[in-house]
């Protein structure tokens, strides 16, 4: 897999995404040495995630408690969505609004505690898979219509996979092109797109019984995880504007567009042919949303606090309360129960490059050495997020907590039993260069990791890099770097959508991204394995012993930690939770107070 748009978004923008609460300990939320992170109105701790049934898939949405219909929520935002196209979706926060305009064959339902089941969206169920998971067929809903009235076919959900291969669209996911073809990174190869006449082989459809089939050159036990990507999402063969489209695509979701000026301001209004009982996912309370561009996160939330004029309607669409406010939010009662939070998908850690720091003890004593709770200070103590110990994260179905190193007691690090591991090497004094993105951030993590490293018998060496080409750099497999700082997110809750990425023998190479070279038998045989294990239950147990395996026998990274986010919102909104699948507000959940 290449580093996904989303994951590089995520993963690059910690700086961004933890700047919510970089410096809280500065306004005096010193962290302590554990605890919890301080709670808002509702807390999350890593979604559960299950695969509904065909009842579950059954609209309408649950109805939420005390919610209303009618009014306008307001969404504030420093940056305007950069696709609305949505096979040109990746980035998470695209994805935030395209869940009130589009709808995929899979999608997730979630519930009030951040729980989450994969469900038919314009699917019946989520999807019948045969020949050993190599062909999955779904059958959609009756009464599915686009914006227009017109109906949404099984060809128009095919039109959206076909559209994938078009020359215009560079930026979606592409993990069903690879399925499809089994050509890899060659995908490309294959098709040349819908616009000539011709159709996907792998991809056949029956108008009459509303049936699509996909014929997947490789076993995909969870392909059906995979469709509820944005970027599969279907497009209307009549309506296609190819190009043009990015900028008024046609809705089938609850709201269309009315008006879009780019960078400033969008406006959604009802989508009177979105039929309710076709959608177990979406509440659609509101008449319509709009949204504000260019409001900076600092400012947005001192309106979202003040709640004055139409702000009392608003909500923050995708950044947290930042280190300026956070004291204040979680310490006054009245904001507090505005407040939201989740931890974001995936996990921060150091990968440690396995083809230079070749001994085992070494990489265990850097793990046992590594400074967590002074660098979660950093980041704004326990409201930051919590300490990870494994490469999985919490959103992980089978996820099960591991902690072979004693990091959750010892958060601080363990200098002593660093060096007991390092003399038992004969690698006392040994020099580590340690690679980071130069941001004011690091700058200053850098320091007490430096001292982290002198304590536990090391000789740090300190490579600040340039944030923009960070990766660019350490993606490289002739990188002289020993440790490098890093971050992944999945693009859907099971666990090969880390652990394959990130250490399978098969993703080392220049711009891949095993950056610690990991390349060990019994891991990539165990990633075969489990990837083809039908049941998604049983396959997360045997990735979570996989995990633990890694880890303890391994140790390829420093798992750091699973950083949470907060949101405040007006007094007038109701039903405001987080998206435990983008880490933002789930906006189709929210509605207007008496």
């Amino acid at each position: 897999m290449s580093f996904s748009r989303r994951n590089f978004l995520i993963a690059t923008s910690v700086a961004a995404a933890g700047s919510t609460v970089l410096s809280a300990c500065s306004s005096g939320d010193g962290g302590g040495s554990g605890g919890t992170p301080s709670a808002g109105a509702t807390e999350y701790t890593g979604a559960k995630v299950t695969i509904g049934t065909e009842a579950d898939s059954t609209g309408p949405a649950p109805e939420i408690p005390g919610a209303k219909t009618g009014g306008t929520i307001y969404g504030l935002a420093p940056d305007d969505f950069s696709h609305l196209d949505p096979q040109r979706i990746y980035y998470a926060y695209n994805s935030t609004v395209a869940l009130l305009l589009h709808r995929c064959l899979t999608g997730y339902k979630i519930d009030a505690s951040g729980k989450q089941k994969l469900v038919g969206d314009l699917a019946t169920d989520t999807g019948k898979a045969s020949d050993d998971n190599k062909t999955w067929t779904f059958t959609l809903k009756e009464g599915l219509k686009w914006e227009d009235g017109s109906e949404l076919t099984v060809e128009d959900v095919r039109h959206g996979f076909e559209r994938a291969w078009a020359p215009f669209v560079t930026e979606g996911a592409d993990y069903a092109q690879r399925a499809l073809t089994g050509k890899g990174g060659k995908w490309r190869d294959v098709y040349e797109g819908p616009y000539k006449g011709k159709h996907l082989d792998s991809i056949v459809t029956d108008k009459a019984k509303r049936t699509i089939t996909f014929k997947l050159a490789e076993s995909k036990p969870d392909f059906n995880f995979t469709l509820a990507m944005h970027s599969y999402a279907p497009v209307p063969v009549k309506l296609d504007t190819k190009e043009k489209y990015d900028k008024k695509p046609v809705a089938a979701g609850p709201y269309k567009i009315k008006a879009h000026t780019t960078d400033k301001s969008m406006v959604l209004i009802r989508n009177k042919h979105w039929d309710p009982k076709t959608d177990s996912i979406r509440n659609a309370y509101p008449d319509g949303f709009e949204f504000t561009f260019g409001v900076e996160t600092l400012d947005g939330v001192d309106r979202l606090i003040s709640s004055q004029g139409n702000d009392a309607y608003g909500v923050s669409i995708y950044k947290g309360v930042p280190a300026e406010r956070i004291q204040k939010v979680l310490t006054d009662p009245d904001l507090k129960k505005r407040t939201f939070n989740g931890l974001l998908t995936g996990t921060y850690f150091y990968w440690i490059n396995t083809k230079r720091v070749t001994d085992l003890k070494v990489r265990q004593a850097l793990i046992h050495a590594w400074p967590l709770q002074q660098i979660r200070q950093i980041y704004g103590g326990p409201s930051a997020g919590d300490f990870a110990t494994s490469v999985l994260s919490p959103d992980i179905i089978g996820y099960q907590k591991t902690d072979p190193y004693n990091k959750s007691k010892k958060p601080q690090g363990d200098p002593e039993a660093a060096k007991k591991l390092l003399k038992e090497a004969g690698k006392l004094g040994q020099k580590v260069v340690y690679a980071f993105p130069n941001d004011p951030t690091y700058n200053k993590t850098k320091v007490v990791i430096e001292n982290a490293l002198k304590a536990a018998g090391f000789t740090p060496v300190i490579k600040p890099l340039e944030s923009t080409a960070y990766y660019d750099q350490v993606q490289q497999v002739d990188n002289s770097y020993d440790v490098m700082w890093g971050g992944w997110s999945p693009d859907w809750p099971t666990a090969y959508t880390m652990i394959q990425p990130l250490l399978d023998g098969d993703a080392i190479g220049n711009g891949k991204n095993n950056v610690s070279q990991t390349d060990v038998d019994w891991i990539n045989e165990g990633i075969k394995k489990n990837a083809v294990i039908p049941d998604q239950q049983e396959a997360g147990k045997a990735w979570a012993a996989l995990d633990k395996r890694i880890m303890e026998e391994v140790a390829p990274m420093i798992p750091e930690t699973y950083q949470r986010r907060f949101y405040v919102y007006g007094n007038k909104v109701g039903g405001a939770q987080f998206d435990p699948n983008f880490s933002a507000t789930l906006l189709y959940k929210t509605f207007v107070k008496a």
